[in-house]
C-alpha cells in the first residue's frame, strides 16, 4: 500500500498522477491490479487522454456547464456544493491492471486526480493486488 501526495494549484484541475502511481508499484509486482482511492469528498479520479491537454480543458469546461458553482438551491454552508457533485459524478476509485510492473493503460490514457475545490494538499491511497496464478 502507498499514499501519493498531490498539491493542486487551481480551483478546478485535472492532475496527471500516472507517473506517481507507476513510481510506487513494488519492484517485484509484475502482474496484478492497482486500486486507487481518493479520500476527499470534493475531488475525484478518472482515466482519460493524456496526449492533448485540450481534452482536460474541455472536460473541465463541460463539468462547469453541467454543474455551475452557484445555484440558488444549494444549501451546503461551505459554498462548495458544486465540488461535491462533481466528485460524485467522476467517482473516487479506480482499478487498473498492472503488466510488466507498470499500469496497463491504453496508448493515450493517463490517470487523473480531479480537483474541484482547490488549491489544496491532497492524498490518494494506492493498493496493489498480485495476480493469482
Amino acid at each position: 500500500m502507498a499514499e501519493i501526495s498531490i498539491i493542486s494549484r487551481r480551483d478546478c484541475e485535472f492532475i496527471d498522477i500516472t507517473g506517481q502511481i507507476n513510481g510506487v508499484i513494488p519492484a517485484d509486482l509484475k502482474c496484478g491490479i492497482c486500486h486507487i482511492f481518493c479520500t476527499h469528498t470534493t475531488a475525484g479520479l478518472t482515466i482519460n487522454e493524456n496526449a492533448d491537454p485540450d481534452v482536460r480543458h474541455d472536460l473541465l469546461k463541460k463539468l462547469d456547464a453541467l454543474i455551475p458553482g452557484n445555484e440558488g438551491y444549494y444549501r451546503h454552508c461551505e459554498g462548495n456544493s458544486a465540488a461535491h457533485l462533481k466528485s460524485s459524478l467522476m467517482g473516487i476509485s479506480l482499478s487498473v491492471p498492472i503488466r510488466n510492473g507498470k499500469l496497463w493503460l491504453g496508448t493515450w490514457q493517463g490517470v487523473y486526480f480531479c480537483e474541484f475545490d482547490g488549491p489544496r494538499s491532497r492524498y490518494v491511497k494506492v493498493l496493489f493486488q498480485p495476480a493469482s496464478e
